[in-house]
């Protein structure tokens, strides 16, 4: 029988020993802050953020808010992002995307100080990860990825040597894995795939491990597993079930083939809960390099 990845559960332990590093922070007076910039009303940024401050509770990380109108301009968001930069408080942060149509998305990420990235996606920290292909990072790492590999971790599933599938080139999930994953201390081979990739099933056959990212409901079927692969599911997409009068979430991959697997993540309650964890645990040690007036390496969380 397959094994479930529960990342709800893992990102529990994760949480609890979050707060008693929290807790020493606080006695040397340096409480971890976590920033917030939501720009309009989106209603999965809303709760998503709404879901980050619960987890700041439960950890006792400080919380900073910032709100602006869908209408607000490129000018008046990078405001904002410059004041989280100067506030003291604020330990990291993150602009919750996406934002509004008309806004130089490039330009506002691009104007977060790096040191307090807690998404790990400015250019300067993704760069660290593109040029140190091992030894230590001293730089956040995005969250999802990290999320991923921590996960897998705690499973002590293997992927030194394996075959690993990525499917989906987006920032946030395909391209910055692929990066981890063939870092040395990991030493991982990936194929990075997508909805254009010709003859998608025959890769995906191939694959010990198949990460999908795709945004595509059901794309990763039973039929193109390799019988005891690993399968993780980040896709999200929200499909109105009629029946049920209700939104549901799909994965990208067909629950069918959890059958064929060896190990699976659940969808939700995967991968999700990890990617929160990954934030808070970067605003922590974002804290704790200030405390000690040096840097210590994020790596994965055991």
């Amino acid at each position: 029988m397959a094994v479930k990845l529960d990342g709800k559960a893992q990102a529990e332990r994760i949480r609890a020993g979050l707060a008693e590093r929290v807790a020493v922070l606080s006695a040397q007076g340096e409480t971890p802050g976590l920033g917030t910039l939501l720009v309009g009303e989106d209603p999965g940024s809303v709760k998503y953020v709404e879901g980050k401050h619960r987890d700041c509770a439960q950890v006792g990380i400080r919380s900073i808010r910032r709100r602006l109108p869908a209408t607000a301009s490129t000018a008046q968001i990078v405001q904002a992002v410059d004041e989280l930069n100067a506030d003291p408080a604020c330990t990291g942060f993150i602009v919750q995307l996406p934002l509004p149509a008309g806004v130089d998305q490039t330009e506002v990420i691009a104007r977060i100080d790096p040191a307090k990235d807690a998404d790990g996606m400015h250019p300067v920290n993704l760069g660290q990860l593109v040029l140190r292909a091992s030894g230590p990072l001293n730089t956040p790492l995005p969250c999802t990825p990290r999320g991923i590999l921590t996960l897998l971790e705690a499973y002590r599933i293997d992927l030194n040597g394996a075959q690993v599938c990525v499917v989906g080139r987006g920032l946030t999930v395909g391209r910055t894995i692929e990066l981890l994953l063939t870092r040395r201390e990991i030493n991982a081979t990936v194929t990075l795939c997508h909805t254009g990739t010709k003859n998608l099933p025959e890769q995906l056959r191939r694959a010990d491990v198949i990460i999908a990212a795709a945004g595509r409901a059901g794309l990763v079927r039973a039929q193109d597993v390799k019988p005891g692969a690993v399968l993780v599911d980040v896709g999200v997409t929200r499909a109105w079930d009629q029946e049920r009068g209700r939104w549901l979430i799909k994965g990208d991959i067909d629950p069918a083939a959890r059958d064929v697997s060896s190990a699976y993540t659940p969808n939700p309650g995967g991968v999700g809960p990890m990617t929160r964890a990954m934030l808070l645990a970067n605003v922590v040690e974002a804290a704790e390099r200030r405390a000690a007036g040096m840097a210590t390496r994020p790596g994965i969380i055991g």
